[in-house]
Parts: structure tokens; C-alpha cells; sequence
């Protein structure tokens, strides 16, 4: 017997089907989050925090996994992902020019930073 799996990556927002969504973690206070968005939304939330992501007075926290493995990860968006597409191109990894971005991959994007 034959057996067919598909996924389907749902944005927690909206419930649109897409295959463009990243999972994106959020963190205040010591609890947090994770939401799959697609690249649209993510844009939407970073719009909304970014005052307070970019107050004076912040500060980054390193040490923290910023992505888990489906892509994305709670700062960046396409054009992160399409920086870490071309790191990982360029340093013997093979991911695909479409959808999620492995964690593997953005966890050795961030070490080599």
C-alpha cells in the first residue's frame, strides 16, 4: 500500500494556507511564544514592535535561539532568509530557494556571525 503525506503550513493569524509560512518566536518577560506567520503578517508585528525593538535604551539578548526549525525567526524576514539562503549557499548547504529556512542551517548562519 502506498501512503501520501502532505504538510500544510497554515498562518496562525489569518488561517491562510501558504508555503511561504515561518514559525517566529516571541519572548517578554521570561515567556513566550511561537506563531506561524506568513512573511506579510511577520512584516505587520515587526511594523507594531518596532519602537520597542529599537527604543534607546534596548538591549539584544544573545544566546537566545532567535528561529526554531521551520523558518523564520523573530527578527528578519525575507531579506534575513535570503541572507542566510546565500551564506549557506556559499558554505556547502543545500536549501531550497522557496519556504522554510532548516534551523540547523540559521543556527550555524548565527554561530558564524
Amino acid at each position: 500500500m502506498a501512503q501520501k503525506v502532505v504538510t500544510t503550513y497554515v498562518d496562525d493569524l489569518t488561517g491562510e494556507e501558504s508555503s511561504e509560512i515561518a514559525t517566529h518566536s516571541i519572548l517578554v518577560d521570561g515567556a513566550g511564544v511561537e506563531i506561524d506567520l506568513t512573511d506579510e503578517n511577520y512584516e505587520k508585528l515587526l511594523e507594531i514592535l518596532n519602537p520597542y525593538l529599537h527604543a534607546d535604551g534596548a538591549r539584544r539578548i544573545r544566546g537566545a535561539s532567535r528561529a526554531k526549525a521551520k523558518p523564520g525567526a523573530a527578527a528578519g524576514g525575507k531579506e534575513e532568509s535570503s541572507a542566510i539562503r546565500a551564506w549557506a549557499k556559499e558554505n556547502g548547504f543545500e536549501v531550497s530557494d522557496r519556504g522554510r529556512v532548516p534551523a540547523t542551517v540559521r543556527e550555524a548562519y548565527e554561530k558564524a556571525r
